[in-house]
């Protein structure tokens, strides 16, 4: 079993008088996460699965006295799925004002509910992770830094879902199985989307668009919907973890641009699957789209396992001058070119040093790139 690593940072915070939440996408292996960290402890464990009925049921309206009597005398309360039971929130915070020796670990597909339910009863009270696919030092240390860049054509195309990365050979099956609803199925409950043909068609668009700056008024226009509901949508689907934002950076030349945004997929996988674009790299026009992804992706992974606190951007001009990823943390800046190939032309745009001269920069390509995305904190 590929070992996880927020798994030790969890255990860490094991019986410290916080509910513990674990949030991320569908089938990212929060569940068996979970399992694991059950079967290592000592203390008497209950698994709740709050997509049972009777689960919810006994979630209602809760007293102290009906919670014990739910728990019983174990120690350890799993509960998967929790964004299901109404609140949620009320509930946990009464069971650990009430039996703060006994904890919690809450597990959720959909950050936008889970949240919503926990943020203001649990105020002060809980340690939150996200669990992404499979990263890079992850795959590494399960097997070896060589063979994992062996694979690196192969995570470009199919991503690292646990169940692709376990399928060798099916992958193109279980990412059609991801991506034809499995992922965003919360999205699709909600009132809030009232065209869902339009919620695939905004996905396929941001597929195309993939390291663009994107334009809210012009995927409306091509999908039909007006702007604002286009941001809503991307709002919904960045908390359900399928994309993410990242903001222009600007600070000192009148022609950068300021209020524009990139958007990122978790996982390169999903992106090709939502276009049906499984073919090989060589002769790809995407390639380069596909390597920007799986770099700031990666990246993202590393820095949120890493609690890296700073903030990430891109930068670009009127005159499309372009940094690919800016970095700022304790007032340094840190700037990266992604190119595919190691070319000597390659460089960072003067413009950029020119005007931020105290920052370091870096050309990321596919022979030097695993420093950047890797983490070394499982040996």
């Amino acid at each position: 079993m590929i070992q996880r690593i927020i798994e030790h940072q969890i255990q860490e915070k094991l019986f410290q008088g916080k509910i513990i939440t674990l949030i991320g996408a569908r089938q990212t292996g929060k569940t068996t996460l979970l399992k694991k960290l059950m079967e290592n402890q000592q203390n008497p464990t209950i698994w709740l699965n709050a997509d049972e009925f009777d689960i919810k049921e006994r979630f209602k309206n809760p007293t102290s006295t009906a919670l014990k009597s739910l728990i019983g005398n174990n120690k350890l309360v799993m509960i998967d799925e929790a964004q299901n039971i109404d609140e949620i929130g009320l509930a946990l915070k009464l069971l650990i004002d009430t039996y703060p020796e006994i904890q919690v670990i809450a597990t959720g597909s959909s950050a936008f509910e889970l949240q919503n339910k926990m943020n203001e009863p649990l105020t002060g009270r809980k340690f939150e992770f996200q669990l992404y696919p499979f990263s890079y030092t992850e795959l590494a240390n399960h097997t070896s830094e060589l063979i994992e860049k062996r694979m690196l054509k192969h995570r470009l195309v199919f991503g690292s879902y646990p169940e692709v990365v376990n399928n060798l050979g099916n992958e193109i099956e279980v990412l059609k199985l991801l991506s034809d609803s499995y992922l965003y199925r919360d999205l699709l409950m909600l009132d809030a989307i009232k065209k869902p043909e339009k919620l695939i068609k905004l996905l396929q668009a941001l597929a195309y668009q993939l390291g663009n700056v994107v334009s809210y008024n012009e995927i409306g226009n091509l999908i039909g919907i007006d702007s604002k509901t286009v941001e809503s949508y991307i709002q919904l689907l960045e908390k359900s973890f399928v994309v993410f934002r990242l903001p222009s950076f600007s600070r000192n030349l009148r022609n950068e641009l300021k209020a524009s945004k990139k958007i990122y997929f978790y996982d390169n996988g999903i992106r090709n699957a939502l276009i049906s674009s499984f073919q090989i790299l060589e002769g790809r026009q995407d390639i380069g789209a596909l390597w920007e992804n799986y770099l700031v992706s990666e990246h993202l992974k590393r820095n949120n396992y890493a609690k890296f606190y700073g903030n990430t951007y891109f930068w670009r001009t009127k005159d499309k001058q372009e940094i690919d990823y800016v970095e700022e943390k304790d007032g340094k800046l840190s700037a990266y070119e992604f190119k595919w190939t190691d070319k000597k032309k390659h460089q960072i745009t003067k413009t950029f040093t020119n005007a931020y001269p105290e920052s370091k920069t870096a050309i990321i390509h596919s022979d030097n790139y695993e420093k950047f995305i890797s983490q070394d904190v499982l040996r």
